[in-house]
Parts: structure tokens; sequence; C-alpha cells
């Protein structure tokens, strides 16, 4: 008998499985989006005395919600996400990434329908805790499974999409809105959810956590269909490097020790600082504050634009950002995006406070600088989100080790939410306390500071595999120093798996940092 001869797939082929299972993904996450601008387009028609002329005879439309009940309207699905994140990891080690994704579109069917029907205002906050909690819960199995199942040079890309398909979530209602009452818009939004139930159905689990489970064979078949629907003989070194992996994770832990420990090393302590760190600087850098309250913003600027074009415009905007990102990372990598991004920012937002320093209480000069001042705004929002606002979404499913990574990813999903409510809710405080130059000030600051510490530690993992990530955070002596250069990582993307399996030195296993 004659061995076998692989078929490799060719490049498109290869890369098409992945983008196709990505986008099922993305199906859920845009349904995320959605549930967080429904209330932009539902709060206006709220707050009509008479909003039964607005919503087309509907049986409940004369709900109205006083400015109390506005407040916690607009905030209470954020107030939920961090409890969902805490508890995300639980479920998605133990029933898998495709399960967890499947069954979280059911309450998101539950949140919409009761957005639609709503007859109270408990029938509202409801559907707002269900939402939130459900965007809190997809965190863990949704980052994780794109790092999972997609190949080094594709990672980063389609770990992007993410955002900005939640970006385009949010915008869908706006936009949606102009045309729609925001009941209707919630039965329009049905259509995803059930669209992502089908589609997920289709891609495959995790070849990680099937492995993990100890499923070999379902993991080389999920592997067959994302490498290009290609022969078993063609993914036996990825599979190899999986099982091998897994092994050297089993044995670094021993089975009487709890798994607590392994939330002291260094492999998880050193990747939770960056993460925090990233979304520290994309929260406190002002962009987090300035999407809430761009309204009031372009007031106080003297900005002549009206507020629902502004938020509209704001919101493309940062999807434009975003599609940078998706379109560039690959080519660029994280590091010089990154320091674009804030260094960016940082200057943008200078001049903000600059123009708002020079037309403070003198109506004639805001009105001469508030033209500037708007196209700052707008620079900072499309910079923020071509990779500071992006970047630890993407990184949050690659760093963090294998056995720890459901659980990790959720408890730094759910730092991002809480940093984004103090944000919030210290804006108020920091405009009556330093008035709105001084807290631009502080909020390009914040980007600059952040900038230093991104560009002394933050590693550059594009291009590697998972394996090398973790090697490089467990090695101790060696962190953030050893330089490869774009050739030679060009050159690894270029080698065969099982050429480079034997040789796993010390400098295959540093990253790139500058």
């Amino acid at each position: 008998m004659f061995p076998r001869k692989e078929n490799p797939a060719k490049p498109f082929r290869k890369a098409l499985p992945q983008i196709l299972a990505v986008t099922a993904k993305n199906l859920l996450v845009i349904t995320y989006g959605m549930t967080l601008g429904l209330p932009s387009i539902a709060i206006p028609a709220l707050q009509e005395k008479r909003n039964s002329t607005m919503n087309d005879g509907h049986p409940h439309d004369q709900l109205t919600l006083d400015e109390a009940q506005i407040s916690i309207f607009s905030s209470l699905n954020l107030i939920c996400v961090p409890i969902g994140c805490l508890l995300s990891g639980v479920l998605t080690q133990p029933f898998g990434r495709k399960r967890c994704m499947i069954f979280l579109n059911l309450p998101f069917i539950v949140a919409f329908l009761s957005f639609c029907y709503s007859s109270s205002v408990p029938m509202l906050y409801t559907a707002l805790i269900i939402s939130g909690l459900s965007g809190g819960l997809l965190e863990a199995p949704v980052l994780t499974y794109v790092a999972e199942i997609t190949e080094p040079h594709l990672r980063g890309m389609l770990s992007a999409t993410a955002s900005m398909t939640t970006i385009l979530g949010t915008v869908s209602q706006l936009l949606l809105g102009n045309f729609f009452t925001w009941r209707t818009v919630a039965l329009i939004d049905l259509f995803f959810p059930v669209a992502a139930i089908v589609a997920l159905c289709f891609v495959p689990e995790s070849p990680h956590w099937l492995i993990s489970k100890g499923r070999i064979t379902a993991a080389e078949k999920a592997l067959c269909w994302l490498r290009g629907w290609v022969e078993p003989d063609s993914v036996q070194s990825e599979l190899s490097l999986l099982q091998k992996s897994h092994d050297q994770s089993l044995n670094r832990s021993s089975p009487t020790s709890s798994m607590y420990i392994m939330y002291m090393k260094r492999t998880f302590l050193i990747p939770f600082l960056i993460i925090t760190m990233s979304y520290f600087i994309g929260h406190f850098g002002g962009m987090t504050v300035i999407q809430t309250y761009v309204v009031s913003i372009f007031e106080d600027l003297g900005a002549p634009i009206d507020k629902y074009f502004a938020a509209m415009l704001f919101g493309l905007v940062e999807l434009a950002g975003a599609l940078t990102c998706v379109g560039l990372i690959h080519y660029t990598g994280k590091r010089p995006l990154t320091m674009f991004s804030t260094v960016g920012c940082g200057i943008c937002l200078f001049g903000v406070a600059t123009c708002a320093y020079m037309g403070y209480g003198d109506a004639s000069s805001k009105s001469q600088y508030s033209s500037f001042s708007t196209m700052l705004l707008l620079a900072t929002a499309y910079l923020s989100h071509a990779s500071i606002r992006l970047l630890p979404w993407i990184m949050i499913g690659e760093i963090y080790p294998a056995e720890i990574k459901g659980m990790a990813s959720g408890a730094s999903a759910s730092v991002s939410y809480i940093f984004a409510f103090t944000a919030n809710i210290s804006y108020d405080t920091m405009i009556r306390y330093l008035s709105l130059h001084g807290t631009m000030y502080f909020y390009s600051a914040i980007s600059l500071l952040g900038s230093l510490f991104l560009y002394y530690c933050l590693p550059e993992t594009e291009n590697r595999t998972l394996h090398e990530i973790e090697n490089h955070f467990a090695n101790k002596e060696h962190l953030f120093k050893k330089k490869i250069s774009k050739t030679d990582i060009l050159h690894r993307k270029d080698e065969k798996p099982e050429e480079n399996e034997d040789e796993s030195t010390e400098a295959d296993c540093i990253l790139e940092t500058s």
C-alpha cells in the first residue's frame, strides 16, 4: 500500500471555513449589539407624553417612563453584563463553546419579544436584565472560540470582527429607528438570533475543547472542516501539536492541586495585567464617556449638529475605525496599530481640551473653535476604534492558558464593563471640578501615558501560535526582551508545522516587542 498523499487546501479555501465559522458566531455578537442600541431609540418615544400618536396604534403605546426610570432603563443592562461575564467561563468549559453560543440565542429572543410586547415598566426592566446577563455570558465562548479555531495569521483579523459587529448592531438600531418604531425594530431584530442558531449548527466545535474532553476523532473532523474540508492526513501535524500542548497543560497541574493555583502563576497574572491596563486605557482615555455623552459634549463645544445625527455619525465613524483595524492588523501587527491609536487619541483629545479652554465662558470664541473641536472628536472616535478599543477583545482569547481560558476571559471581560460603568458615572463629578477642558486634558494624559505602558509591555502576538504565546508568558528570564523580525515571522508562517515541532527553542517562544 502506498501512503495517502496529503491534500492541503489552497489559501482561500483554507481560510474560507474559518471565515464562515466566525461569521456564524458574529450573528450572535451583532444580536448583542442590537440590545445595546435598542434603548437609544426607545427612550425618546418612552419620554413622550403623547406617544400614542407615534407608534401606529400598538395596544401598549401608552407606556411612559419618568426621569428616574429613564436613568435606570439606560444603564440596567450594562450593570448586569459583568455578572454574566463572571459566570461565562464556568459554563463555557463543561458545555463547550458552540453549545453555549447556540443556547445563548434563546434568552435574546425572549428579550426582544419582551421589548416588543412590554406593557409595564417591570417588563422593560426584565428585557434589559435578560439581555445584559446574556451579553455577559457570551463573552467567554465567543472570544475563546475564535482564538481556538483560527490559524495564527488570521486570528487577529477575525478576532477584531467581534467588536466591529457589536458596533454594527448598535448602529443598525439608530438607522432602523429612523424608519420604524422601536417595537417594530425589536421584532425585526428577532431574525438575527434565529439565523445565528441555524448557522451555528453547521459549524464545528473548537478542536481545543474537543481534545480537552478526550474526543480526538471529533477534533480531527473539526480540523478537517476548518482547514478547507481536507482529508485527515492533512491535519495530523496540527492535531498532534494540540494534543501535545494539552498533555503539557495536564502535566503542569497536579491532580491534587486546586484550580485557583493556576490563577497565581505568571501565565495568568501578566496577561491579566496587560488586558486590564488595555481596558483601562480604552475606557478612561475618554472614548467611552464621549460616546455616552456625545450630545451634551457637542453642545458644550458649541458644535451646530443635531443630536440624532451626531449619534449616527459617531457610530459610523467608529465602525470605519473598526473596519480599519480588521483590514490592517494582519499586515501591521498589533503593536504599531496600537501606538498609532493611543498616541493619536491623546493628541486629538489634547486639541479638544485646548479648544474648550480657549472658548471657555466666551460664546464668540467657542463658535470660532467649534468646527475644529468637532473634527478632533470624530478623529478620536476613529482612532480609538482603529485599535485600543478593540485590542483587549482581540487578545483576550489568545493569551490565557487553555485550562483557564474560559474563566479568565469572563473575568477580564467583566473588568471592561466595570471600567465603562465607572468612567461614565465619574464624568459628572469630573466636569463639576475640572470643567470640560480639564476633563479632556485628563483623558489625553491617560491615552499618552497608556501608550508608553503598552510600548514596553505589549507583546506582538500576531502570527504566533497559542502554544508559543503561552510559553512566552511562562518564560520569566527573557520576558519581552527577544526580538523577532518581520522576515522571521513570514518565514515561520511558510514553514510546515512538522518542521517546527522538534525545534521549540527558547527563541521560538519569545514574541516580538517592537
